[in-house]
């Protein structure tokens, strides 16, 4: 990676004394297989999957952490065990905080860039969800168009506050010139939301899923998380009885629906950074929140192992092919013999990500809404 000098003049090594302590990581924890930024800045060249810590919690008013809350992750990541060493990994460290919150989302995202022009995806532990602005920036700065999910109880889109965290999204979704094609809102809680917004949403032709929809039919975020170039994740979006550090609702997302959506973000082949925001290191208990996005990054990785064996969808060998009719129009739904995922064939002969659901209602003569959406947003 030619450019690994300079993205390392941005970067704050690891401590290992805060992250170790006292322990020892066993030759199969991931403390040991992974690349460290502690002296000397790893080659990344073979390297697969790269973590990056932003520290900066201006954004929601609180100021600069000390990098507590990407320790405190790191900390009970590297003691899980490495089921996966085909997966190479490399934690570089944290994001110095800039000068003003503008300075540390433009170290970020300059930073962020060059590792996925690198073909690195990065995964990013925050810092407040207003730092979803240096991720997307990434994209702009790469002038690429992108889909994007965020999960969280919020949407952030409240101008009548002063605080970044809570209106971030305008600036994404309406900033010039925008790179966004398609944005999904992954569970949301109605109480916290304007109806109003909900409104402005639909006419965007963004989906927005409630948390109630989520947990009924998690499988049915699948495609959508496939769909997506980054997924932004707020703790927020998980109940307090989950994740302690959050204390906004005793309701949202348990620790296994989580695990289950980075998994999906880890299977997606779109997908070159994952952020996982809104860890309070002071509000959490027994450091459960810390272990849970832990397990969340752990179940990154191993659909990140699962991944490599899906086929080009080219090799329709090694796919189950379902044509079907639905409102005269004939489509074709495809299945893979490897994943069990599906896709379905737009009228543009272009193939979308969908699930099984949208093969049933196909078959029964019915539009799948995914159908729907998908040739509205064409």
């Amino acid at each position: 990676m030619s450019d690994q000098l300079l993205i390392k003049d941005f970067l704050e090594p690891l401590d290992l004394t805060v992250i170790l302590g006292d322990d020892e990581w066993n030759n199969a924890q991931l403390g040991s297989t992974y690349e460290l930024y502690t002296n000397e800045f790893p080659d990344l060249d073979n390297i697969e999957l790269v973590i990056l810590g932003i520290t900066d919690e201006r954004g929601s008013g609180n100021g600069i952490s000390e990098g507590e809350a990407p320790a405190h992750i790191r900390k009970n990541l590297y003691k899980l065990y490495n089921w996966h060493p085909e997966v190479k990994v490399a934690d570089i460290g944290n994001i110095k905080p800039g000068a003003s919150l503008n300075d540390t989302y433009a170290a970020a995202k300059m930073v962020i860039a060059e590792l996925i022009n690198a073909g690195k995806t990065v995964i990013i532990l925050g810092g407040t969800h207003d730092l979803t602005l240096a991720q997307y920036g990434a994209y702009v700065q790469r002038q690429q168009i992108v889909e994007a999910s965020c999960v969280d109880a919020f949407i952030n889109l409240n101008m009548e506050t002063r605080l970044r965290s809570e209106n971030f999204l305008m600036e994404m979704l309406t900033g010039e010139p925008n790179f966004i094609r398609h944005y999904n809102h992954i569970a949301f809680q109605s109480y916290f939301v304007h109806p109003n917004i909900l409104q402005t949403m639909d006419r965007l032709r963004f989906d927005c899923f409630r948390v109630g929809v989520v947990k009924d039919a998690l499988e049915e975020m699948e495609p959508v998380i496939r769909s997506s170039n980054f997924v932004s994740i707020d703790m927020a979006a998980m109940a307090n009885a989950y994740a302690p550090a959050n204390r906004t609702t005793p309701n949202g997302l348990n620790g296994e629906d989580m695990c289950t959506i980075t998994r999906f973000a880890g299977l997606s082949d779109h997908l070159t950074s994952l952020g996982i925001y809104g860890y309070n290191v002071k509000n959490d208990r027994d450091e459960l929140t810390a272990i849970q996005i832990a397990q969340m990054i752990w179940y990154f990785i191993d659909g990140r192992y699962k991944l490599k064996t899906e086929a080009s969808i080219e090799d329709r060998q090694s796919f189950n092919e379902f044509h079907t009719a639905f409102a005269e129009v004939d489509t074709l739904f495809l299945q893979s013999k490897k994943t069990g995922r599906w896709w379905m064939q737009l009228p543009n002969h272009k193939f979308i990500a969908c699930s099984a659901t949208d093969y049933r209602l196909a078959s029964h003569n019915e539009i799948p809404e995914r159908w729907l959406r998908a040739q509205e947003r064409d």
